[in-house]
């Protein structure tokens, strides 16, 4: 029988070997010396730190949340906030970074409060738009739990506004997306005010 851990390695140390190989061009292509001391090993290290940073298209977030899925009666807001995340921007490949706020209105289930951490980094771990983000944790929870609400705002810095373009330090964007009982403004500027404390 063949384990499935040993066939995901080969493959992963595969991938790994090919992406590191583009990435030597690339270096080649920037008029660098791929074979001096300080860049013959960057190839594979870049090549590890980006299978490391878009790890999240390889778990399934709807699977996290229903690992830890309990039978419970409580049908208050339930708030986990300031969750820090680092993402690539899809259309730079540059890192934003910030926190995630996010809630929701049990009906009949909940879940652990680590999942909902661990739900915001794997799809923060992929290439991402802030925007698209807080619709895919929104709708994840939703989906998953089928409470009687959830909320999500995301607070981002962008090292794609930072670093290039019009390179202003000190902005931060702020996305949200609401279902159910978030669409009553009073809900929504509870869940504001719990986590502007």
């Amino acid at each position: 029988m063949v384990d499935k851990r040993v066939v995901l390695a080969t493959e992963s140390n595969l991938v790994q070997e090919a992406m590191a190989a583009h990435y030597k061009e690339i270096l080649s292509l920037l008029g660098e010396d791929v074979d001096r001391e300080g860049l013959l090993k960057t190839p594979k290290r870049v090549a590890k730190a980006m299978q490391f940073l878009t790890y999240g298209y390889n778990i399934d977030p709807a699977e996290i949340l229903r690992s830890a899925k309990f039978k419970e009666e409580y049908r208050q807001m339930v708030i986990v906030k300031d969750i820090d995340f680092y993402s690539l921007c899809e259309h730079h490949m540059l890192p934003f970074y910030g926190k995630a706020h996010v809630a929701y209105i049990p009906d009949n289930y909940i879940t652990g409060l680590s999942k909902i951490a661990r739900v915001v980094d794997i799809f923060a771990r992929r290439l991402q738009i802030q925007e698209r983000m807080t619709t895919q944790i929104k709708e994840c929870i939703q989906e998953t739990l089928n409470p009687l609400g959830v909320m999500v705002v995301i607070e981002a810095q962008h090292l794609c506004m930072q670093m290039r373009g019009v390179e202003k330090q000190n902005s931060i964007t702020t996305t949200s997306d609401f279902t159910g009982a978030f669409q009553q403004a009073k809900t929504r500027e509870e869940f504001i005010s719990l986590i502007r404390k």
